[in-house]
């Protein structure tokens, strides 16, 4: 989720500073491979440095400080004995060849990262016990403590993120009234970058009225309307619809029918382009919850207490989100993130790529949600979103279900961050 506009924040309210609350723009995904490139769902293929293409650097907004090893609090205590999966997974990504596309968040320079990523290979695709996954992140990567602009170490906001499950039918009837919609048909996105270079990444929605294009409609206008969206599945609560529209993504329990029993994803395809507003905050302005009871707990019990006033609570966030079904494949992988990986619960993290850019293994020190425990371990930057700005802004994957959930929307705590760059490569830089 990542990116409508201005997030209105306020810590109990489930998870709502995180980042992908506001989705992924089309295009701003892991650009697509070419033709011939690796595979991210195939064996870990690595490409002769000839078919990877240098393209421009593109400019960090932070500063690199190297350190040793023995300067990560918590390094050597950090259980890596279930991460080599996941660095080869992540070289996969690494190995596809940049596209050069400013729209795109920027990737860790592919070329750097051949002989890392061809040495991991060496090794095989197998677990390997910790003890070696250390020897070889050590032998072959540096760390680089990540400043601010102004040189010094950077310490920055964690927040949390989860992928929802909610139940669901593909039919409206009974319960199930709130729909998570396809993308609509009139639905136009306008790339102003390619007009106006200065505008690169810059996009607007809207729909053909005539030979005018005009904003597209709101929530209120939508649920009003004769001409719906088409609906992927219609889910039996409010609250939880709304929360999986924040988060960008989830799971959907299908509770008849011919697919009964079934778990779905939606994964976030669009939005309608209008800017989110917090449901929180309007029942905070409305008198209807105190500043410190807008927790999603609580939502849900005034949307049960006040049925009849759920959809007007609802249509004070004009923003829609639209989703595209995909299967679960693999029950313990996320969705994909904005690097085109699926996301590994408690390994990925949402960094601003503006300062990290995708790809990079990242150590990341905080501590856990609402507690001074230390929480320090080597992560992948995998993700991004609008509402995550700035040098060690992170925000961290917990999961999908109630669990992660819980542990998401308590999470909002200070962190620093080291990115782990191959040792013979200099500092960290992006594509």
């Amino acid at each position: 989720m990542k990116r409508l506009l201005s997030l209105l924040c306020m810590p109990p309210l489930l998870a709502a500073c995180s980042l992908t609350q506001v989705p992924p723009e089309p295009g701003q995904q892991a650009p697509a491979a070419s033709p011939g490139a690796p595979s991210v769902t195939g064996p870990l293929v690595v490409p002769p440095l000839s078919a990877l293409p240098d393209t421009p650097a593109r400019a960090l907004g932070g500063r690199f400080q190297r350190a040793n090893w023995a300067d990560l609090p918590g390094w050597s205590a950090d259980d890596l004995s279930q991460l080599w999966p996941l660095f080869i997974r992540n070289c996969k990504g690494l190995m596809r060849p940049t596209s050069g596309n400013l729209a795109a968040p920027a990737r860790a320079a592919p070329r750097v990262w051949q002989p890392v990523c061809a040495a991991a290979a060496d090794l095989g695709q197998d677990p390997l016990d910790a003890a070696t996954v250390r020897e070889f992140v050590q032998t072959h990567l540096q760390p680089w403590r990540l400043s601010g602009a102004d040189g010094r170490p950077a310490a920055n906001t964690v927040t949390g993120y989860y992928e929802p499950l909610v139940r669901g039918s593909r039919r409206q009837g009974g319960v199930y009234q709130w729909p998570l919609y396809a993308v609509p048909d009139d639905l136009l996105t306008i790339d102003l970058g390619a007009v106006y270079p200065e505008l690169a990444g810059k996009r607007v929605r809207g729909k053909l009225v005539g030979k005018r294009v005009v904003p597209y409609d709101t929530r209120a206008a939508i649920e009003s309307s004769n001409r719906k969206p088409p609906a992927i599945v219609w889910v039996d609560d409010p609250v939880d619809n709304f929360f999986l529209q924040v988060q960008g993504s989830g799971r959907v329990l299908l509770t008849d029918g011919p697919d009964a029993g079934t778990t779905i994803r939606v994964a976030y395809a669009d939005h309608n382009g209008q800017p989110y507003a917090s449901i929180g905050r309007w029942l905070i302005d409305k008198g209807e919850l105190g500043a410190d009871q807008a927790s999603m707990q609580n939502i849900r019990a005034w949307a049960q207490r006040n049925p009849q006033r759920v959809r007007e609570m609802l249509n004070a966030n004009p923003a829609v989100v639209f989703f595209r079904e995909e299967a679960v494949t693999d029950p313990e992988l996320g969705p994909k993130g904005a690097y085109g990986i699926p996301l590994a619960p408690r390994r990925s993290i949402a960094v601003d790529a503006g300062f990290v850019p995708l790809g990079a293994p990242v150590y990341l020190a905080t501590t856990w949600p609402a507690s001074d425990r230390p929480l320090r371990r080597l992560v992948f930057a995998q993700d991004t979103g609008a509402a995550i700005r700035g040098a060690a802004r992170a925000d961290f994957y917990w999961g999908y279900g109630d669990e992660a959930g819980a542990l998401a929307g308590r999470m909002k705590q200070r962190g620093q961050m080291w990115v782990l760059w191959p040792r013979q490569a200099g500092e960290p830089s992006a594509r």
